[in-house]
């Protein structure tokens, strides 16, 4: 049973207190970048803002016009294909990490002093 110990500021925060209240429903942190739905879409977009991996891509894409094909299309896609795989599952293990500490965090006793 840990406690955790929360002291009031300045009384400013308690006459803000209904104002960020509407907006700040629960008292959760939220560390997370992704949910179940957008994990997918979102890891892509950020790994596409990365030169190499675009680069890749452009080369996967240029491959697949038979003017200028230097190697079959399949292997030109591997590498971009294991460097995207990993990036994914690394994000998503780091992600999830984040998941578990911030429950930890969230459901953590505390004790409001108020004078």
């Amino acid at each position: 049973n840990k406690w955790r110990i929360v002291l009031p500021g300045s009384g400013r925060q308690w006459k803000d207190w209904k104002q960020a209240s509407a907006f700040y429903s629960g008292n959760g942190i939220q560390t997370t970048k992704y949910t179940w739905f957008t994990f997918v879409p979102q890891n892509l977009f950020e790994q596409f803002h990365r030169l190499g991996n675009l680069y890749f891509f452009f080369l996967v894409v240029l491959n697949w016009f038979p003017q200028v094909e230097v190697f079959h299309r399949e292997i030109t896609m591997l590498p971009l294909l294991v460097v995207l795989l990993a990036s994914m599952i690394k994000d998503a293990i780091e992600d999830y990490r984040k998941y578990q500490y911030d429950k930890t965090i969230n459901f953590t006793k505390t004790r409001v002093y108020n004078k």
